[in-house]
């Protein structure tokens, strides 16, 4: 079953920002494609979205990699 980023916020809170949603969903298939194990699937994306959010200072959703500004 592909995830995408819209499942994230009921695996994670730290995937409060889009992009780390979006961050969540590609890992999560990823891991899930190359494994077929659902659970180590979510277990890899919550751990890279909470480090991503701590490298980052958490949930700041202003301005994503490709330069869009998140509306508010």
């Amino acid at each position: 079953m592909p995830w995408t980023p819209e499942d994230a916020p009921r695996h994670t809170r730290k995937a409060s920002a889009p992009r780390l949603r979006r961050l969540w969903a590609e890992v999560a298939n990823a891991i899930l494609m190359e494994t077929g194990d659902e659970a180590r699937a979510v277990r890899t994306a919550n751990g890279v979205v909470a480090r991503e959010a701590r490298r980052r200072g958490c949930c700041v959703d202003d301005n994503d990699r490709d330069g869009s500004k998140s509306s508010r």
